[in-house]
C-alpha cells in the first residue's frame, strides 16, 4: 500500500510555546502509526529542533521545514539551506507551496532546482501544485498542474522521483468561498497520476503519494482520504487545533 500521510503545515503561526504544546497534546494521544502511515510537521524555522526532538522517538512521526533556499549556500541573508536541514535531521522539506509561488515569486525552474538539492541531501520533498480560480474557470486545471509536474520533477530518473511526495492544492477553493468537491479531489489526483504513468510508467505512479490540500477538515477527512488516489492531506488551519489533527491522523486509510 502506498504511504498515507497527515502532514501539518503550521505556516506562519504559533509562539514556540504554543507550538510545543500542540505537539504534546497531539503526541499524548497516543495514536499507533501504522506502518504505511506517516505524520509530517512543516514548522516554521525555529521550531525545527523543537518539532524534530519532540518526534524523535514517535514512530513514523516526522520534522518538516516549509522551504528552503534553491543554492547550496552563499549571501543569502535571512535564507536557509538543504545542507543546514540535514545538519539538525530534518528529513522533509515542503516545496513550492501556493502561498511561496504567489508571495515570492518562486518559478518551476527555481522549484525543480530545490527538489534537486533536497534529494541530494537526503530530503525528501513534499512537492505542491494546483491551480488558481482563473484556470479552474478556464477549464484548463490539467494542463496547468501537469506543466507543473513536468518542469520541475520531470528531469529526475524514475529511482529519484520514487522519492517525492506530491500535495494537490486546489488554490480556486481556498479562501474564495467556493468548495472543492470529494469528487473533484478524486478527479484530479487521478489525473495526477496518470500523468506521471504517462512518463513512468504505472507501477511507478501508483507508489507515488499524492496529498490533497484543499481545506483538509475533522469532519471531512474521513470522506477525502477514502478516495482511492487521495493519500492523506497537507492541512493548515485544522493542524493547529490538536483535536482536529488527532482526527485528521486516525481518518489515514
Amino acid at each position: 500500500m502506498r504511504k498515507q500521510i497527515a502532514a501539518a503545515n503550521w505556516k506562519m503561526n504559533l509562539t514556540y510555546q504554543d507550538g510545543e504544546k500542540l505537539l504534546d497534546d497531539i503526541l499524548d494521544a497516543g495514536i499507533s502509526l501504522a506502518p504505511h502511515q506517516h505524520s509530517i510537521f512543516a514548522v516554521p524555522f525555529p521550531y525545527l529542533i523543537m518539532t524534530r526532538s519532540e518526534v524523535a522517538e514517535e514512530f513514523n512521526y516526522h520534522a518538516a521545514a516549509q522551504n528552503c533556499h534553491h543554492k547550496t549556500s552563499g549571501a543569502y541573508t535571512g535564507e536557509v539551506s538543504v545542507e543546514m536541514l540535514q545538519s539538525i535531521g530534518v528529513n522533509y522539506c515542503v516545496i513550492g507551496h501556493s502561498e511561496r509561488r504567489e508571495y515570492n515569486a518562486e518559478t518551476n525552474e527555481i522549484l525543480a532546482a530545490k527538489v534537486n538539492l533536497c534529494l541530494q541531501h537526503d530530503i525528501t520533498p513534499i512537492f505542491c501544485c494546483g491551480e488558481p480560480l482563473s484556470v479552474r474557470e478556464a477549464g484548463t486545471q490539467n494542463e496547468f498542474v501537469a506543466n507543473q509536474l513536468k518542469e520541475s520533477l520531470f528531469h529526475l530518473p524514475a529511482n529519484s522521483l520514487k522519492g517525492i511526495i506530491i500535495a494537490y492544492e486546489p488554490i480556486w477553493a481556498i479562501g474564495t468561498g467556493k468548495t472543492a468537491t470529494t469528487a473533484q479531489a478524486q478527479e484530479i489526483h487521478q489525473f495526477l497520476r496518470s500523468v506521471i504513468a504517462d512518463q513512468y510508467g504505472a507501477t511507478l505512479a501508483n507508489e507515488i503519494p499524492i496529498l490533497y490540500g484543499g481545506s483538509v477538515k475533522a469532519n471531512n477527512a474521513v470522506e477525502l482520504f477514502a478516495c482511492p488516489d487521495v493519500d492523506g492531506g497537507l492541512v493548515g488551519g485544522a493542524s493547529l487545533v490538536a483535536s482536529d489533527f488527532i482526527a485528521i491522523i486516525k481518518a489515514l486509510k
